[in-house]
């Protein structure tokens, strides 16, 4: 169960980058950049991009990619170790038995274990998170924070997943202690409902509580997007931008929200790093997903998951809990000492279907990628974004690393697909990689 709000940690006073000046030109290495006359090998086209990375920056690049494998199961193990120490030591059903004492309401009692659950599993696992999520970062450049910085951002991570965790603790207990032999269906159920609600509410909700919104109000930026937005039937009035830059040096953009909550948001590292073709490549790929209705397709998807996770919690819980009861002193599902053995299952079933999870969210990635060039027809401003996201993505994967590994097409697979496009659509390519009326106007 704690899978389903466990993403919710990883979510000062914040402070715009000013910009001055006009924004980075875009300039496409020479075999990317014939005519529309000319013949352009995609292949070829590909390798000048990728060759416009550095050495080095390709090799730090790569290791912190590849780096990010095996963090993959060793954030598995340390967690799985964490949940099995709170077992076999009998701390968790102390904890229950401290909620117990407390109150006589069960749906109290299980917020209250999941407090200490929250805490005592966050300070045993502090270190790290300090290593992981700011000591690697720092070292390979990609974090803006100081360490006192850092710990504030945890720390409002850790009250959302303190509230909106007990929430859905108390709802799935609920569950379970009503409905002991379907709880499985109605539990995931619930799951899928509680992540198209936070799909609503990230937006208008959480994000302010790491970031400021602001509207946009550069025209050369707006006019674009916006008209972006109307051709594909998105009804927007207004771009947003985030102070992103207080926190790391990655660029980004989305489309978010559901259900009248919509919003056309990117960060100023977008803003201050990009040039006006790559803005509007970046937003044709983010509208992608709001009109392919990629949330809703992935609710549908990953809803399956979770169903197929809920049922394999269901298999195995009771057999072992029976077999360890003794030692775990786990009652029953409804019992919330046993929440670190559901955890636990929960965390193994995703570790083990990863690809299938990358795939899922790569394919995704992929409509979005071909919808924003044929959106935007910037191919050339993609092919850049694509290379300033290689600071933390490797480049140019083996296909069987791409499969496993990666939830976005690789650097080398989007640059090939936005050169096979500019091939194929030269005379409207070659026309649109140079700067628009509503660029020109914005940059005398």
């Amino acid at each position: 169960m704690a899978a389903l709000f466990c993403a919710l940690s990883s979510l000062g006073a914040p402070v715009f980058a000013q910009r001055t000046g006009p924004s980075p030109v875009l300039a496409a290495p020479p075999a990317a950049a014939q005519g529309v006359n000319d013949h352009l090998d995609p292949e070829a086209a590909t390798e000048a991009y990728l060759a416009t990375l550095p050495s080095d920056k390709k090799a730090s690049s790569d290791a912190y990619f590849e780096g990010g494998h095996w963090l993959i199961l060793w954030d598995f193990v340390v967690t799985g170790i964490i949940y099995l120490v709170l077992l076999g030591t009998g701390l968790s059903a102390r904890m229950r038995d401290t909620a117990e004492r407390m109150t006589s309401s069960k749906t109290i009692q299980s917020v209250l274990y999941w407090i200490l659950f929250l805490v005592v599993v966050t300070v045993v696992s502090l270190p790290w998170s300090i290593w992981e999520g700011y000591v690697r970062e720092l070292s390979y450049g990609l974090s803006n924070l100081t360490f006192g910085a850092w710990l504030v951002e945890q720390a409002k991570g850790f009250a959302i997943a303190l509230v909106i965790g007990a929430l859905i603790i108390a709802a799935l207990y609920a569950i379970v202690r009503k409905l002991p032999r379907t709880w499985w269906v109605w539990g995931a159920i619930a799951g899928i409902g509680f992540m198209f609600f936070g799909s609503v509410i990230a937006p208008l909700v959480l994000t302010p509580i790491f970031n400021s919104p602001k509207k946009l109000a550069e025209a050369r930026v707006v006019d674009p997007i916006l008209r972006l937005a109307r051709q594909n039937g998105i009804d927007a009035t207004a771009v947003w931008e985030i102070d992103a830059s207080k926190q790391s040096k990655r660029i980004s953009a989305n489309v978010s929200g559901a259900l009248g909550t919509e919003r056309i948001t990117l960060n100023d590292n977008l803003l201050n790093r990009a040039s006006l073709e790559e803005i509007e490549a970046v937003m044709g790929h983010e509208m992608g997903h709001y009109v392919l209705n990629h949330i809703y397709k992935g609710l549908l998807e990953f809803g399956i998951l979770i169903v197929i996770g809920f049922a394999v919690v269901a298999a195995l819980f009771e057999r072992l809990r029976a077999r360890y009861e003794t030692k775990w002193k786990i009652r029953s599902i409804a019992d919330p000492a046993g929440l670190p053995l559901a955890a636990l299952l929960f965390s193994l079933y995703f570790f083990v279907i990863t690809p299938l999870l990358n795939t899922i969210r790569r394919t995704q990635e992929y409509e979005a990628d071909v919808f924003g060039l044929n959106t935007a027809r910037q191919p050339d401003g993609f092919a850049q974004t694509a290379i300033k996201l290689s600071e933390y993505r490797k480049l140019s994967p083996g296909p069987i690393e791409e499969m496993i590994f990666f939830d976005h097409p690789s650097g080398r697979t989007r640059i090939y697909t936005a050169m096979r496009w500019k091939a194929e659509n030269l005379p409207v390519a070659s026309a649109a990689t140079t700067p628009s009326a509503s660029s020109a106007s914005g940059n005398p």
